[in-house]
């Protein structure tokens, strides 16, 4: 429900995009002159030890930059873009039209709160939706009205993960690193998280507890997991400290078999760093160039996108480069979509309306996903090793979540 106070943020949150919307409503074209441009809001981390996730959005944002140098067709109309990108920061003082936001619930819990309490559409990806979704405190039966998710979900990555170890041979005993953060407590919850699957599929976990980001001493947990023979070490940490964990790992004489770790193990800098330490990890691939997806706006295929990326940046490809980009493609998709595109409702409809093909799957709300807010996509799992042309490579090693997504090898004991 609206109120004058709402009303008047809307106002003026909405100003830069009303003209958009007077060619389709037939308003006189006064009002088009008065607007100069449709104004989109990117945050996602840029520094501290979450940069990795926005390491390609530079590349994503000089590309659309590009790409809308001419503006967009809104109801036969060129409009001007402007894509105001900040570092984690809310950007409601630049009047931004839509917001799209990426990367960890830290990062994108916050604007997601912010767009829904002043009425603002919003799109986020790259955070499992469980502690996006819940960790908003959201309610199953009501949804959110503002803000909208695109990404894949814990069952999913815990189905990757299991898939994996069963497919060598171990005694099923596992390790889990779980922070004290948004993903930590999402993955480590014993209904919503890891321990409850695993147990079903004859794992046992041991969990010793939460710790701070940056730790710079897992003695604790490394004594933990020697003492109950651990053979598989799991968990969402961030690359600093499964640099940390791996490195006292080493020189504590603990030799786990397996290690399988979201977040950060994503990234090939991440993987480069650890040195000797990199070859054979495994962690969740929720997008890479052997992805079987075409972008709507630019018609590349994840590999043309990933070698545009390498080209241009001259580094390795990374996961997040599919999903910034594919933000764009729904933010354009649904600008054209509404009725009227300078009104935040209007907008907000036309996103939730949303059926497209993009470059990391098919995104589409109110239709398949746990919620009405969020729309799952694909994933499968990956398997660092060594390579020709990089240091190693991410070879996906086991697709049975997602057959559409080739493999490109077994997964092997470290």
């Amino acid at each position: 429900m609206s109120n004058p106070s709402f009303q008047r943020r809307r106002a003026l949150i909405q100003a830069g995009g009303v003209a958009a919307g007077a060619a389709v409503l037939g308003m006189p074209s006064l009002v088009l002159a008065e607007v100069k441009e449709i104004k989109i809001g990117f945050v996602s981390p840029q520094t501290g030890p979450l940069a990795p996730f926005g390491e390609a959005d530079k590349f994503t944002i000089e590309q659309m930059n590009k790409l809308f140098a001419g503006g967009i067709d809104l109801g036969g109309k060129k409009v001007p873009v402007k894509i105001i990108q900040k570092d984690s920061d809310l950007i409601l003082k630049d009047k931004v039209t839509l917001m799209l936001v990426s990367s960890t619930p830290e990062t994108a819990n916050p604007v997601s709160d912010a767009c829904e309490l002043n009425e603002v559409p919003c799109i986020s990806t790259v955070v499992p939706w469980q502690p996006w979704f819940f960790g908003r405190k959201g309610d199953p039966a009501k949804g959110f009205d503002w803000t909208y998710h695109i990404f894949w979900g814990l069952e999913d990555v815990i189905a990757n993960f299991l898939a994996g170890w069963n497919s060598v041979q171990t005694n099923k005993k596992v390790g889990g690193l779980f922070p004290n953060d948004g993903d930590g407590n999402a993955w480590g919850d014993k209904e919503r998280g890891f321990p409850g699957p695993l147990a079903k599929e004859g794992f046992s976990l041991l969990d010793p507890g939460r710790f701070q980001n940056m730790n710079n001493d897992f003695s604790a947990q490394i004594a933990a997991f020697k003492k109950d023979n651990i053979e598989i070490v799991t968990g969402v940490v961030i690359p600093p400290d499964a640099k940390t964990f791996l490195t006292q790992a080493k020189q504590q004489g603990f030799k786990p078999k397996v290690v399988t770790l979201g977040k950060a193990l994503l990234f090939p800098a991440a993987i480069e760093a650890l040195g000797d330490l990199g070859d054979g990890l495994t962690t969740e691939v929720w997008w890479s160039p052997s992805h079987p997806f075409t972008s709507s706006l630019t018609k590349q295929s994840a590999k043309a996108l990933a070698d545009s990326y390498e080209t241009t940046a001259k580094k390795q490809w990374t996961q997040p480069i599919g999903f910034a980009h594919a933000l764009f493609e729904v933010a354009v998709d649904a600008l054209k979509r509404a009725k009227d595109p300078g009104d935040s409702a209007s907008l907000r409809d036309a996103i939730a309306a949303t059926n497209l093909k993009t470059v990391v799957g098919d995104v589409k709300w109110g239709g398949g996903g746990p919620f009405k807010n969020v729309s799952k996509t694909p994933l499968v799992l990956g398997q660092w090793v060594k390579g020709t042309k990089n240091k190693y490579d991410l070879v996906i090693v086991n697709n049975s979540q997602a057959p559409a997504i080739p493999a490109g090898g077994k997964m092997k004991l470290m």
